[in-house]
This record gives structure tokens, C-alpha cells and sequence, in this order.
């Protein structure tokens, strides 16, 4: 139970991706024709997007695929900034430095020298190496701009893969330069017998209906659902009981109150933005969560609120609130932007 099971059970190849077949499929073509274009990845957090990028590098690479393959994240670069860099040792020698407070550079400045530097590097034994950005929505305007020039100038060389949530906050000029591919999360008819699957790989018996409510509650979600798989089997072995729906259902209704529930009070109850605004950080930075979710818990912690207080005027304006920054998110506006002019101005102009 050591071993994290999200990477122990990682696909290695595209084969065994599951559903998405249309999508693997087009990829296995396109190396087979032994020219591959630069690739965008659209999709939801842990449809596969990642996954299939290293299974592609190890069919195209095989034993040399580290060597021609490099991957960024772009929320670490423009989210997380210089406090990331600095820890990345795969930045020193263009830094100079590991203290933020000494990098004179600005942050898209750096990610240029960065991108530049890994793209001008020549492919190990290949016709080209592939760099892959994920959680390109993160980019700025100015970064794409850059990124696209960069792309033009390395074609011969190497290709990129963008890995994105969302399709409409990559500029048309870079989806222009490359072929878009789509990710959809995984239904649950695939979903439940993988994790029966791997249960039984590590000893453990799980009834059918636990693993449909995990399914459920992850929304197809691989990695949540293997995370939340496996977290709950070791805290049922630890009191010696078998896992039940019940125990399922008490574990989200717990993450839920902890995380979002503690952002809506700092908002809404102590109108306190610092502290709401770490909060947000935790949510969308340590748990992984998007804008979405984010509101969609702001949404159940609003009813749940009015439940209690009886004040439906205030609840629904406070809906209306979330509702229009969901809108501005469906249109590729950024999220932490967004979330926190929400955070900043609940409950304002009543």
C-alpha cells in the first residue's frame, strides 16, 4: 500500500488508455506516419492527456525517452512564479540563483530563456524531441505569442504538445500550428471494473457498489478515483472494517466541508480576503482543483447557509455572484483572476 497507485498503474502505453480510443487511435496514425505535428490536448483534469503524451514519447523513444522529452507546467511558471522556479534545479544555471529576491528577470521574461534554451537542444538519436507544456490555459497572451515564434523557429527539431482544460484560452495561432485532440473522462462501465481491477492486483476485495459510488462522486475523475480507492481501503484496514458506500460518502462530505467550506466563510461570514485568498491558493494549487469545482462547492455551501438562516434574498444574490463568475470562466477568462475578484466582493453592493 506503499506505492501511490495513480503512478504504480499509469498506462505505458496508448493501448492501454482507457476509453478515448478515437483520440489514441488518431495518435497511433500519426506515429506510424513518422512525421508527427505539434499536438494540443484539450480536456479535464486526469482524462489521460498526460498520460498519453509520455506513453506517445515511449513509443516514438522507447529506452531514450527521457532524453527527448521534456515537460513544463505552465501554473507553475505563472501561477507559483519565482517561488517555483527557484526550486526546480533544472533552472539554476539560467536563474543564477535559488533566492527569488535576487532574480532580476521577470517571469515571462524567464520562461522564454527557458523554452528557448530546451528547444534549441538537438533530439538523441530522432528527427525531433518533444517539449510538453501542460496546463497551457496558465500561459499569458504575451507567453503564447512568444510560444508560437519559438514553434516556428525549432520546427524542424522539435515539437510541442499543449496540454489545456480548455480549448478557447489557446489563441487561435497556436491551435493554427498544430492538431487539436480531445480527452473525455472516463465513464463509469470502465471506470468501476479498472478499480476492481487494481483492488484485487494489492490484495483487497471491494464490492461492486462502492466502487459506482467512488465513480460517482469523481465523475470520472482516474486519478481522483484511484486516490480516493486507495485512501479509503488503508483507513478501513486500520479499524479492520470492509469498505462501505457509507464510508464513501462521509469521506467527500468531509473533503467538501473542509476545503470550499472553509473558503465561503472566510468570504462570506468573516469577510476576511487574505485569509479567503490562502484558501483559494490551497484549493487551487495543493488539491488540484478547477474554477469550476470551486464554485460549484461555493454553490452547495450557499444553500446549505441559507438553510440554516433562512435568508433566501441574501442567498440568492450570493448565487448570482458565483453564477457570473462561472460565466466569465466559461469564457476563457482567467481563473484565479476571477475567483478572486468573487472572494473580494462577496456580498458587495447588497
Amino acid at each position: 500500500m506503499k506505492d501511490v497507485w495513480t503512478l504504480k498503474y499509469r498506462p505505458d502505453t496508448l493501448d492501454d488508455i482507457l476509453e478515448n480510443r478515437q483520440t489514441t487511435e488518431t495518435l497511433q496514425k500519426l506515429t506510424a506516419s513518422g512525421s508527427l505535428p505539434h499536438l494540443i490536448f484539450i480536456g479535464p483534469k486526469n482524462a489521460g492527456k498526460m498520460t498519453a503524451a509520455l506513453a506517445l514519447s515511449k513509443r516514438l523513444y522507447g529506452d531514450e525517452s527521457e532524453l527527448n522529452f521534456t515537460y513544463f507546467n505552465a501554473s507553475d511558471f505563472f501561477e507559483q512564479g519565482k517561488n517555483y522556479l527557484v526550486r526546480d534545479p533544472r533552472f539554476y544555471r539560467i536563474l543564477g540563483t535559488d533566492d527569488p529576491k535576487k532574480i532580476q528577470k521577470s517571469v515571462i521574461s524567464i520562461f522564454k530563456d527557458v523554452i528557448n534554451e530546451y528547444a534549441a537542444i538537438a533530439p538523441m538519436n530522432a528527427d525531433f524531441k518533444i517539449i510538453c507544456i501542460d496546463s497551457a490555459e496558465a500561459l499569458t497572451m504575451e507567453a503564447q505569442q512568444a510560444l508560437r515564434r519559438i514553434m516556428e523557429k525549432y520546427s524542424k527539431t522539435c515539437r510541442f504538445i499543449l496540454s489545456s482544460s480548455s480549448v478557447s484560452k489557446i489563441i487561435p495561432p497556436l491551435r493554427s500550428r498544430g492538431v487539436t485532440l480531445f480527452f473525455s473522462q472516463v465513464s463509469p462501465d470502465a471506470l468501476v471494473p479498472y478499480m476492481r481491477e487494481i483492488a484485487e492486483k494489492e490484495g483487497f476485495s471491494v464490492e461492486e457498489e462502492v466502487l459506482f459510488e467512488i465513480a460517482y462522486h469523481t465523475k470520472g475523475n482516474v486519478g481522483d478515483a484511484l486516490e480516493t480507492l486507495q485512501t479509503a481501503l488503508i483507513d478501513a484496514q486500520e479499524i479492520g472494517a470492509a469498505l462501505t458506500v457509507s464510508m464513501i460518502q462521509t469521506q467527500f462530505r468531509l473533503e467538501e466541508e473542509s476545503g470550499i467550506k472553509e473558503l465561503y466563510d472566510a468570504a462570506a461570514h468573516d469577510k476576511n480576503f487574505m485569509e479567503a485568498r490562502n484558501k483559494l491558493d490551497t484549493l487551487l494549487i495543493d488539491d488540484g482543483l478547477t474554477g469550476s469545482e470551486i464554485l460549484e462547492g461555493m454553490k452547495k455551501a450557499v444553500i446549505a447557509d441559507e438553510k440554516k438562516s433562512g435568508d433566501e434574498v441574501r442567498a440568492a444574490k450570493r448565487l448570482i455572484q458565483i453564477a457570473e463568475c462561472d460565466s466569465k470562466l466559461s469564457q476563457a477568462s482567467n481563473e484565479r483572476i476571477q475567483l478572486e475578484n468573487l472572494i473580494a466582493n462577496f456580498d458587495k453592493d447588497f
